[in-house]
């Protein structure tokens, strides 16, 4: 559960995929061992229900059934969940309610395409998060459009106390400086990861390598917040640079067979449409295979 401290916000948000079987179901028990797997690589939280979820493409029954196993798979983890994705404003605030009652410790808020009117925007958030009680992480979802979110608005959400983080995607310095600058408390976690290191000052990644990987964003982040080693973070950084390049083709059936490589039995199956040819499985195997002999994977 998250607490009062601001600290208790900040870290490395592992990204959750969605495994399916061959018919495109979801396969339930895959995906609570998978759980079980993110948290033994020491992610600080798990974002369930996310974009690498394919969270679009999930009923509102199953994006609640995703949540709820991924509470009670998570152990001490804290687990959030987007939870404003239905079209209709009456339809939102069920699925709010729906959310915070599947034991997730905070929910997130998509910015729902009203990022370029800064106004309309954090009215539209702050009366929906009158309907929970749970702490609230932004998200800049790109397949929402536009979604991203100045940071006038942003410090005007933070001020009301309710809005913890963001996750930034304007893969830009200037953006992020821009919600650094106001952020507060809060926790601006970068999705970009070439710019990962300059942008460290915002407290936190939730990044889609994090999907199959969180233990090499866990390792950088003590060794750059807690250990205070800068050298050493910056390599550990120039490791999950290979990884980000090993996945980004075909994403995230991509991230999905370096996680059935590692030893989660998951398939590519996707909804979203992507695919691995046998071109690529072979070069994601010489990825691991070099990832394993240097330590960086298990």
């Amino acid at each position: 559960m998250f607490t009062d401290k601001p600290e208790s916000y900040r870290g490395v948000y592992s990204l959750l995929l969605t495994p399916f079987k061959e018919d495109k179901s979801i396969d339930y028990d895959v995906y609570a061992q998978y759980v079980e797997w993110q948290v033994e690589r020491g992610s600080h939280h798990l974002f369930s229900v996310c974009g690498s979820s394919e969270m679009t493409k999930l009923t509102p029954e199953e994006r609640v059934k995703c949540a709820t196993i991924a509470a009670k798979y998570s152990g001490d983890t804290e687990v959030i969940a987007t939870a404003n994705l239905e079209p209709a404003w009456h339809m939102q605030v069920e699925e709010v309610k729906r959310m915070e009652q599947t034991g997730v410790d905070g929910l997130v808020f998509v910015s729902k395409g009203y990022a370029d009117n800064g106004e309309r925007l954090v009215g539209y958030l702050s009366e929906l998060a009158e309907y929970t009680s749970l702490p609230i992480i932004l998200y800049e979802f790109p397949g929402m459009q536009p979604c991203n979110i100045s940071g006038k608005a942003y410090g005007e959400l933070v001020k009301t106390g309710r809005f913890h983080g963001i996750k930034d995607t304007t893969c830009t310095m200037a953006g992020i400086k821009d919600k650094i600058a106001v952020q507060g408390d809060s926790a601006v976690l970068q999705a970009n990861i070439p710019l990962l290191f300059d942008a460290y000052m915002a407290r936190g990644v939730c990044a889609t390598p994090t999907s199959c990987g969180a233990n090499l964003f866990r390792k950088m982040y003590d060794e750059f917040f807690v250990e205070k080693n800068i050298a050493k973070a910056r390599e550990t950084f120039n490791e999950i640079i290979l990884l980000d390049n090993a996945i980004d083709s075909g994403f995230n059936a991509s991230a999905k067979y370096l996680v059935g490589l590692q030893g989660v039995p998951m398939t590519t199956a996707t909804r979203c449409g992507s695919t691995l040819s046998e071109a690529r499985r072979r070069s994601l195997e010489a990825y691991y295979e070099y990832a394993k002999e240097h330590g960086m994977l298990k």
